[in-house]
């Protein structure tokens, strides 16, 4: 069926959050498969535990479009892992990349993470935002799956299952899940944690921004 075919959905957010509540994830995946069909990807960053999403999502939506966003600066042990996770899956990946390179990014800009804010945020709008903008229009994307969990954050334990984000719908499956009920998914689907996990490394992401934690780190941090 042509994206032509379906047109973006409006709404009451209240509503369908209190409809979908109480929704296992798989009930809030196949609500999003009805709403959205093939206007809608699934994000992830191929981190510590990204096989949970990956499976679950890929049960009811097997051919969804995996969007990877590759900064140029990722652990060489994540490449291996999304490429694992792509032949056992069977995903359907989709890489971008900024349209500069890291190499010429450094030799204009310098180390643009190692600057002030707004060097940062140049740094993340050139290497995650535009990709992450370029991917949603060139994919004709209106809704996304993400698998944020209320436990991560602050901010993330303020979000509903759907969100309205920049004019596109942001879906999280297992925003209830427990750091255990997803090592419990891990083990019992017989799925592999990033190869750097098991030395420390809770959240994976550029190797110039990516420790192992300590006792007193919180997984984000």
């Amino acid at each position: 069926m042509a994206p032509s075919t379906f047109s973006k959905p409006n709404f009451d957010l209240a509503q369908i959050n209190q409809q979908l509540v109480d929704q296992p994830a798989t009930g809030v995946i196949e609500w999003a498969a009805k709403q959205f069909g093939p206007q809608m990807v699934l994000t992830s960053s191929f981190g510590s535990q990204s096989a949970v999403m990956l499976h679950l999502v890929t049960q009811v939506i097997p051919q969804i479009p995996v969007v990877l966003i590759d900064t140029g600066y990722l652990f060489p042990e994540t490449y291996q892992f999304a490429e694992q996770l792509t032949i056992r899956l069977r995903l359907n990946l989709k890489v971008y990349q900024p349209q500069v390179t890291a190499n010429r990014m450094e030799a204009i800009y310098g180390k643009l993470w190692e600057g002030d804010d707004q060097s940062y945020q140049k740094y993340v709008q050139i290497t995650k935002i535009e990709p992450m903008q370029r991917a949603l229009e060139q994919l004709n994307t209106t809704a996304w799956l993400a698998g944020l969990r209320h436990q991560q954050t602050n901010h993330r334990a303020s979000l509903r299952h759907v969100e309205l984000q920049e004019g596109r719908y942001k879906i999280h499956p297992i925003l209830h899940w427990t750091t255990q009920q997803v090592h419990q998914y891990l083990q019992k689907h017989n799925l592999p944690y990033h190869p750097l996990f098991e030395k420390g490394y809770a959240s994976i992401g550029d190797t110039h921004s990516t420790t192992p934690i300590t006792a007193e780190d919180d997984e984000r941090s």
